[in-house]
């Protein structure tokens, strides 16, 4: 009797150790540094929600630990056909970051994250359509009035060709977060970040687009040429101006120096005439040997007087 007894308590304590371990194990839970938790009981939020990392208690099986993420989440947008400002269809294709920051109003009004990817598709879709259609396509595409790098007409041409703009994509981008925040205030979310990640014109309208920028390049590039020519024809003219001044300064160099020489040689040949009958014999002698050389080659036929000063010594060589 003893021995049953002994074994009936046995039995007793194991099961109550068995259901005193179920309890703990359904009661007790740990909240990971990347978690936050919502405690409901029959579905309904209990008290405030845990996001200190730790070993956390709740009621075993009618209480139920709702677990969500601190780390921020993604939303990719579906790419959307929207018209802009000037009525321009264009594909646009966007991404958001987002987090929650209130974990129990999120269990409240979204439930699951599921929820909230469906709440900030109807939010972001639609404040992405308004902002668009509200600008024009220079301003959803650019961030800022840009200039060129280069320097001179090029740059000139360049910055004259892109058009000014007042707003610029990052601003868009940013009141479109503003905006949907706004909208997202009671619903224990917020919205980090907001992108365009593509954007691009319809098929029907793109071939239009592209031939409207070949026909603007080759503009540039028609003043390019243009400019190139005119530059290149006026450095040709000022190189012949200073061809030309060269050669008239070194013509007349050359007349002054051949004019100075010739001065000289008459000066010398004038002073040798006068001194005395064989220096006048002499330098007529010289001056009629030059005369020959000049008027006389191999194919020359000459008719002279025989009382020509040049025929006199022709005579004498006979």
């Amino acid at each position: 009797m003893k021995h049953i007894m002994k074994q009936n308590k046995i039995i007793l304590i194991t099961v109550a150790a068995i259901i005193g371990l179920i309890v703990l194990i359904d009661s007790a839970f740990i909240l990971k540094e990347t978690q936050q938790v919502v405690i409901t009981q029959f579905g309904k939020p209990i008290g405030v929600a845990k996001t200190s990392p730790g070993l956390k208690f709740k009621a075993p099986f009618i209480q139920k630990a709702n677990y969500f993420e601190k780390r921020y989440l993604e939303w990719d947008g579906e790419p959307n056909q929207v018209p802009t400002k000037e009525k321009k269809f264009i594909f646009i294709d966007t991404y958001a970051r987002w987090q929650i920051t209130d974990p129990l109003q999120f269990y409240k009004r979204l439930t699951n994250e599921r929820g909230a990817q469906s709440r900030l598709d109807d939010i972001l879709d639609g404040e992405t359509r308004d902002k668009v259609a509200g600008n024009s396509l220079k301003e959803l595409v650019r961030n800022t009035n840009r200039q060129a790098e280069q320097t001179g007409k090029i740059s000139q041409l360049i910055n004259d060709s892109l058009a000014s703009i007042q707003v610029g994509r990052e601003q868009i981008q940013n009141k479109i977060r503003i905006a949907a925040n706004k909208q997202a205030e009671d619903l224990g979310i917020e919205i980090l970040d907001f992108r365009f990640k593509r954007i691009n014109y319809v098929e029907d309208v793109r071939k239009d687009v592209y031939e409207r920028m070949r026909t603007e390049r080759f503009r540039i590039a028609d003043k390019f040429r243009s400019e190139g020519q005119g530059e290149a024809s006026e450095i040709n003219g000022k190189k012949e101006r200073e061809l030309n001044q060269i050669r008239s300064e070194a013509f007349k160099k050359a007349e002054k120096i051949k004019g100075e020489a010739d001065a000289k040689a008459a000066a010398i040949y004038a002073s040798a005439y006068n001194r005395n009958n064989t220096s006048k014999k002499l330098y007529e002698f010289m001056k009629t040997m030059e005369t020959y050389q000049t008027i006389l080659d191999t194919s020359t036929t000459v008719f002279l007087s025989t009382d020509s000063e040049l025929f006199k010594y022709l005579q004498d060589i006979r």
